[in-house]
C-alpha cells in the first residue's frame, strides 16, 4: 500500500495558550502568516520537488508522521528564532518570523520582497528538516544539501542565476 503524500501531512497548529494572551491584531497577522506558508508547502511544483528530494535521498515517507506551521514563532534560548525543528518521531515543525523582525524589514524593502522572502524560508525550513530524518545530527551536511537543493529549485522558477544568489544571500545569510 503506497504511504499518503506529504501534502496530505501538512497542517496549521496554533498553541492555544499563546492566542488566549496575543492581541487580536497579532494573532489576524501570524493566522495570515501560517495561511500563506501553508499554501505555499502546499503547492503542486514544491510537493512535486519535496517529492524528488525524498526519492533522491531515499528519505523513507513513512519517517514523516505530520508537518505542522505553527501559528506562533518560537524563541531559543540565545535571542533566535527558530525556522523549523524535527523530531526523531518524524514530526515536522514550520515557524513563522517574529512580527518585529517583519516590520525592520518592510522599512527597508517592498512588501512582496518580505512576503517572497517568508515563503522561501518556510520552503528551505522543510527542506531542511526532511533531510535531518535522514542525516540526522549531521547539521553542516543538512545545511549545504538544502543550499544546494533550494537553489535547484528557485533556479528552475526564475532561471535567473544572479536572483538566485541574491535570494540565497538573503535568505542563509540571516
Amino acid at each position: 500500500m503506497e504511504q499518503p503524500k506529504l501534502l496530505n501531512k501538512i497542517r496549521v497548529v496554533s498553541n492555544p495558550n499563546k492566542a488566549e494572551v496575543c492581541p487580536e491584531k497579532q494573532l489576524q497577522f501570524y493566522t495570515n502568516y501560517a495561511s500563506a506558508i501553508f499554501e505555499t508547502l502546499r503547492k503542486p511544483l514544491f510537493q512535486k520537488f519535496i517529492t524528488w528530494i525524498v526519492k533522491r535521498e531515499q528519505i523513507e515517507k513513512k519517517a514523516v508522521k505530520d508537518i505542522q506551521v505553527r501559528v506562533f514563532p518560537f524563541q531559543k534560548e540565545n535571542g533566535r528564532s527558530l525556522a523549523g525543528k524535527c523530531s526523531s518521531e518524524g514530526v515536522i515543525l514550520i515557524f513563522p518570523k517574529k512580527l518585529s523582525f517583519l516590520q525592520k524589514k518592510l522599512q527597508v524593502h517592498k512588501k512582496e520582497k518580505v512576503r517572497f522572502y517568508l515563503k522561501s524560508r518556510a520552503m528551505a525550513a522543510l527542506i531542511h528538516e526532511l533531510l535531518h530524518l535522514k542525516y540526522e545530527s549531521n547539521e553542516s551536511k543538512v545545511r549545504k544539501l538544502t543550499k544546494k537543493y533550494f537553489r535547484i529549485f528557485i533556479c528552475h522558477q526564475t532561471g535567473n542565476t544572479e536572483k538566485v544568489d541574491n535570494i540565497q544571500n538573503m535568505l542563509f545569510s540571516i
